[in-house]
């Protein structure tokens, strides 16, 4: 069977709109886009910390599990007590673990351990119920660090932030004179903070030999806060060689 054609006019029809869209297609001018450069400025600062956390356990060893772990609830019940003597640290109880040690040659035995968390901003405090947990509770001390508050972070972000947007801004109007133009402006620019989020950077404790009660001796150390812009600068206004 044979196909029949298309009608003559109905071919016409259907390639009108193709001839319309190439016709209007190449009577576009082409675009062209504003010269620009990319300007990047950055700005760091160390920021003292004002946070503390430090963690402790206690660890109790026994033949007897339930007495393993009697002995350990009632050194972190001891150690709670202790610390609401001192409002200004926050303290609550972390990991619980109880763990089977068996040794050839010995009889097996049960370990209990169980975590306390500090979190304070008086470092002299702090260090203070450190110091009475360890020396009359018979806590260990399992680790310690050092970090600043949200509150200084963002304080410091802000500081930070405005600095180096006056640099960008500044950097954009040299690049733009030494490209050959008398004007610029803003396009599309991003500011992004950089460096550790909140955390317990690496701090430094100074161990000495010390009287019980005594509070440890601690340096805190700074945090580094960094805040980068980078973008476009719309260059404007060329200059034109005077003949």
């Amino acid at each position: 069977m044979k196909r029949s054609r298309p009608a003559p006019f109905l071919r016409c029809a259907m390639l009108a709109p193709a001839l319309v869209a190439s016709t209007a297609t190449a009577q576009m001018p082409p675009v062209t886009l504003p010269p620009s450069v990319t300007v990047t400025a950055a700005v760091t600062t160390n920021v003292p910390n004002d946070r503390l956390q430090a963690w402790l356990r206690a660890e109790s060893e026994d033949a007897s599990p339930a007495a393993a772990a009697s002995q350990t609830n009632a050194a972190i019940a001891k150690a709670l007590m202790e610390a609401k003597q001192y409002p200004t640290v926050k303290v609550a109880t972390a990991g619980y673990s109880t763990q089977q040690i068996a040794e050839k040659g010995k009889p097996t035995r049960w370990r209990v351990t169980q975590s306390l968390s500090l979190d304070s901003g008086d470092f002299t405090q702090a260090a203070t119920l450190m110091s009475r947990l360890q020396d009359q509770g018979g806590l260990l001390l399992s680790g310690m660090g050092f970090s600043i508050s949200e509150k200084t972070r963002r304080e410091a972000e802000d500081s930070v932030t405005e600095q180096a947007l006056k640099g960008w801004q500044t950097r954009a109007q040299q690049a733009a004179l030494g490209l050959g133009f008398t004007g610029w402006r803003v396009g599309h620019v991003v500011v992004q903070t950089t460096g550790p989020g909140p955390g317990y950077p690496m701090m430094r404790v100074q161990a000495m030999a010390q009287p019980a009660g005594a509070p440890v001796t601690l340096e805190a150390g700074t945090t580094e806060v960094s805040v980068s812009v980078s973008g476009d600068a719309i260059l404007e206004q060329p200059n034109v060689p005077t003949r």
